[in-house]
């Protein structure tokens, strides 16, 4: 879905005030359960969550931990609900025989770094994760589900977004009453800058929370003076046209789908008659990219990202200290 207006104008505006008794009931329902005991999986669980609804980062996010955990001599695997995709799993994503249909697109870029689990029943994912060799799993996502206990939870940040509004869905974007989700963390990881990201931070910090920062950068292809028509149906698309600005690329159009958009005929041969028109190379996200049909995809360039911790070391030694 692709976030409403009203979720960023504030918690007085007129629909957000309409829909907050709805809000209020889905908050209390999704808080009551996050409290609930989960499974031990046997091994180190740390995830990487985020408050609300929508992109955050929490993707790259993961990458960047399991990154941490291969220097520390770990031997990680990925678990994920696999949103979008139509297996419940627990089954291992296959880059060559599975596409993001069956999946989910998140796997699809997880399984390049890591061996990855899709399962909707988390407990058994992990069991997978483990018969496969995994001392340690990260989770994409998974803060408010509770089946699985974590020792290591994030919540990841977008810092230009913060919470919105700062209801719950769908009165606004957060996914439980922001106070009822503090004791489930055990520190931020605020992507990108902005006050809503550092009154966030202001107030993990205050409450003992450690707060790691980063940057999304570009990883490639270059694409400095291109004339692009660049599209993207990901949870915040600004992000990546202001990573393509950041980069030196000249924007001819921006197209816009929602998250997980599964890309019809119709929308290819849109895309190719109008960046044809525009004389501009189609551009995308990593995330688009699994949804797009090969013969499609071949015409298209990607725009690779990671995420650039600020303090590397802080994050590691907050690890160490979970494992």
């Amino acid at each position: 879905m692709r976030p409403p207006r009203f979720w960023a104008a504030g918690a007085g505006h007129p629909i957000a005030r309409s829909l907050a008794p709805f809000g209020a009931a889905y908050g209390a329902i999704t808080a009551r359960r996050m409290d609930r005991p989960g499974a031990r999986a046997g091994c180190p669980v740390l995830c990487l969550g985020n408050f609300t609804l929508g992109g955050a980062g929490k993707t790259p996010a993961a990458m960047a931990v399991a990154a941490l955990l291969t220097e520390l001599g770990r031997r990680p695997a990925f678990l994920s609900r696999g949103y979008g995709g139509r297996l419940s799993g627990p089954v291992r994503v296959d880059p060559n025989v599975h596409a993001a249909a069956d999946v989910g697109d998140e796997p699809l870029l997880l399984a390049r770094h890591a061996p990855t689990v899709v399962s909707r029943d988390r407990p058994a994912g992990a069991a997978l994760c483990r018969a496969l060799g995994a001392d340690v799993i990260v989770m994409d996502d998974g803060l408010q589900n509770p089946t699985l206990a974590k020792d290591l939870a994030w919540a990841v940040i977008d810092g230009a977004a913060g919470i919105g509004n700062g209801r719950p869905f769908p009165a606004g974007p957060l996914r439980a009453p922001l106070e009822r989700q503090w004791p489930h963390v055990a520190g931020l990881i605020v992507v990108g800058d902005g006050a809503p990201g550092a009154w966030l931070a202001e107030m993990a910090e205050k409450r003992g929370l450690p707060v790691h920062r980063a940057q999304v950068a570009a990883d490639g292809p270059d694409l400095a003076g291109g004339r692009c028509l660049a599209f993207a149906g990901i949870g915040r698309p600004e992000k990546f046209f202001a990573t393509l600005r950041g980069i030196g690329a000249v924007i001819a159009a921006e197209r816009l789908f929602p998250d997980h958009h599964p890309y019809r005929p119709t929308d290819l041969a849109t895309l190719a008659a109008e960046a044809e028109r525009l004389g501009a190379e189609l551009v995308t996200t990593e995330k688009d990219a699994v949804r797009l049909p090969a013969a499609f995809a071949a015409r298209v360039q990607v725009l690779r990202v990671r995420l650039v911790l600020d303090h590397p070391d802080a994050l590691r030694r907050q690890i160490r200290q979970a494992l």
